[in-house]
């Protein structure tokens, strides 16, 4: 058997584990109001666990929230989640997060994140553009325990900050760089 269908092989076991194992399912949300619920829910706990977080809410012109993305691979791989874009206390659109990858990588996880977009500029990017690739268009900082000991009210100046969330489950490292955000509807 050839390399190629080893990787394509061992991908479609992956990929199945996960369906039987329920963890696709937990991507998407049922309903609007479960994907409300649960990105509420997602927000008090980051906010828990970053309180910094909650302080950016109250400045931040629109968050974006995935309460719950599945990322799984084995060589190739991929995440996918579904969440939605909340201004002031009302949300203003669904949209989902996906992305692939290859390389040094085997396991399942699943994690939330939030992006506060901080500014007008990027919300008028995220709805303009037929797709966000985080990485592209507006700076994003993830913000991790080293960055967030030097953030301030002073020090804010990037158009969006990210927190990564919640994380469950066995593979090594995170990331949403080069994430694909799309509207979607609900």
């Amino acid at each position: 058997m050839s390399t190629p269908r080893i990787y394509l092989s061992a991908l479609i076991i992956a990929v199945a584990a996960l369906v039987s194992a329920g963890f696709v399912d937990n991507a998407r949300a049922a309903t609007a109001e479960d994907l409300d619920k649960d990105a509420r829910q997602a927000l008090q706990i980051l906010y828990k666990s970053h309180p910094l977080a909650q302080t950016l809410s109250k400045t931040a012109k629109a968050i974006l929230v995935f309460p719950n993305v599945v990322k799984a691979g084995l060589v190739f791989g991929g995440s996918y989640g579904e969440g939605e874009l909340i201004r002031g206390s009302k949300v203003d659109g669904y949209y989902n997060s996906v992305s692939g990858s290859w390389g040094l990588q085997a396991g399942a996880q699943s994690f939330g994140y939030a992006v506060f977009l901080m500014n007008e500029k990027a919300v008028t990017y995220l709805n303009d553009s037929k797709g966000w690739e985080i990485g592209v268009g507006p700076t994003v900082v993830v913000v991790d325990e080293g960055v967030a000991k030097n953030l301030s009210s002073s020090t804010l100046k990037d158009d969006a900050y990210a927190f990564i969330f919640d994380q469950q489950g066995l593979m090594a490292g995170v990331s949403i760089e080069g994430t694909k955000i799309s509207r979607i509807k609900r």
